[in-house]
């Protein structure tokens, strides 16, 4: 559900104070027994920082919500943002985030790095105060820490070493192979299978000794 915005909400954000404020005149339009459940909303910004569009993805119980990343960006891709913040409540008053909220976070900033709609803050608000994972450090420190990593560079990077890695134990043991060593030393110091070990010697046309 897109939430209507005045036009003095539609501000330039500065900081997660700048959303808090926003967000928990979002929140107070609601009825006090729908206030008692949590409600996750996305907010687009464009290249400025100015809001874009607010809108609620997700809409769970007085402890649990389930927030999709697909219900995330197609959001903010549809109206062209080039980042977000995600914004969830917590009815209990206790704005720290938890081991899920953590999770979420995680998730969600790796895949808006891959589609390049970057996720710059999580905050998390109630009716009295609100935790920004950016102010607190905690998004640089999930970053760092990711268990995501959908980056091309970072992939490739981890192929290129994979394969260098390789061609030195292949050099190592067609050198063995060379010096006529047997393919059981050859296959203890190498990790490499029989067949492999086998298959080198056919290639090198000098069979390790049996």
């Amino acid at each position: 559900m897109t939430i209507k915005l005045s036009k003095e909400q539609r501000i330039k954000v500065l900081n997660a104070e700048d959303v808090f404020k926003i967000m928990l005149q979002v929140l107070t339009r609601e009825k006090k027994i729908d206030r008692n459940k949590e409600h996750c909303w996305v907010v687009c910004l464009d290249t400025k920082n100015k809001i874009l569009l607010i809108e609620l993805i997700s809409f769970g119980s007085v402890n649990r919500l389930v927030i999709e990343p697909m219900d995330v960006f197609s959001f903010a891709l549809q109206k062209r943002a080039v980042k977000i913040i995600l914004v969830h409540n917590h009815p209990s008053g206790e704005s720290e985030p938890s081991a899920r909220d953590i999770e979420i976070t995680d998730k969600l900033q790796a895949i808006g790095e891959f589609i390049q709609v970057p996720l710059i803050d999580h905050i998390i608000i109630s009716e009295e105060n609100y935790f920004s994972f950016e102010d607190a450090g905690l998004l640089n420190k999930i970053k760092s820490e990711s268990n995501y990593d959908l980056s091309f560079y970072k992939t490739e990077k981890l192929v290129s070493n994979i394969k260098k890695l390789e061609k030195g134990t292949i050099g190592i043991a067609k050198r063995m192979i060379a010096d006529n060593q047997p393919i059981e030393a050859i296959a203890k110091y190498t990790g490499l299978s029989k067949k492999q070990i086998k298959d080198l010697a056919d290639r090198s046309k000098k069979r390790p000794l049996k």
